[in-house]
Parts: C-alpha cells; structure tokens; sequence
C-alpha cells in the first residue's frame, strides 16, 4: 500500500465539509487515515482494551462518514468534532456494557407489559371475592389454600409444614 502524505491541519476541516457536501471517499480515505490511529491510541489511554478501542474506532469513523453533512467549522475543529465523536462512542460502550442486553431465554428479566385497566378492575375485584371467600373458611382450611395459592408452596412443602406446626401444638399441649 502506498504512504500518504500526513494531512495539514488546516486541511481537516475541508476533508470533513467535503465528505459532508459530495460523499468524496478520497477525502474520507484521508481522514481515516489521519484520525483512526489517532482515536484508537485516544481510547486506549483512556483504558479502553485494545479490541473494544478498535470497535470504537471503527465506530467513530462511520459516524463521521454518515454525520461529515452536520459538520460546522465555525463552531469547532475537524480534530475536536470527531474526538468528541469517539468520546461519546466511548461512554455509549460503557453504557452498554453496565447494561447489557437480557440474553435470550432471560424472560424473567423483561417486565410484562402493563395490563390494561379494565383487566386490573376484573383482577381486583376477584381478589377481593377470594379474600371475602377465605374469611368464611375454618381456619385451618384458609391456611392451607393460603399456603398453596399465596406462599406458592408444593404440596410436600405444605405437607411438611402442617406436621411440624401438628407437632408443635402437641408438644405444648
């Protein structure tokens, strides 16, 4: 591959307003060059790892080919704009990787979706019936469909636990 020659920092803004205005890639060429290394060893000392530097960079770079059109010289430098650029790339990964993504399978994890007022009403009002319901019931019955239905607990479980508390009142009988 042949070597360029290093762009002139008064030609950056140029190579920017021009892939901005007409797509040119020999002036995207241009930029890559001068910037990636550049951005890369930015995020590296920012304690970036080396491949998720190189996924920023990349990043970085396709963001100033797809945003060049918003560039605005008057307001800052081509170096400030794409390094603030790859700034922002970088806080979006550490965003990212606090954050990550609940995996496939991980259904608990994704909260269901409201439901719908009506359906709340209905909801309610059951409860409400079952409450009433349990309150008629021998105590000992209410416990058990309490255990079952509220506490989620197996039928061993509830087994289990109504002979130790059998035991218990025997033994303070």
């Amino acid at each position: 591959m042949q070597r360029q020659a290093p762009v002139a920092p008064g030609e950056l803004d140029a190579l920017v307003v021009t892939v901005g205005r007409t797509r040119d890639r020999e002036a995207f060429v241009a930029l890559y060059r001068h910037f990636a290394p550049r951005v890369k060893a930015y995020l590296l000392r920012l304690g970036a790892d080396d491949t998720t530097a190189e996924e920023a960079t990349q990043e970085t770079m396709l963001s100033v080919w797809r945003s060049a059109d918003s560039f605005d010289p008057t307001q800052a430098g081509a170096g400030t704009w794409v390094f603030t650029i790859a700034r922002n790339r970088r806080i979006d990964l550490i965003r990212r990787e606090r954050r990550p993504e609940a995996e496939e399978g991980a259904a608990e994890l994704i909260p269901d979706p409201a439901m719908p007022a009506d359906q709340r009403i209905a909801v309610e009002e059951r409860d409400r019936r079952v409450r009433v319901a349990l309150e008629v019931l021998p105590r000992e019955q209410a416990a058990l469909i309490e255990m079952a239905y509220y506490q989620d607990l197996t039928q061993t479980a509830i087994a289990e636990k109504t002979r130790s508390e059998e035991h218990t009142s025997e033994l303070q009988s």
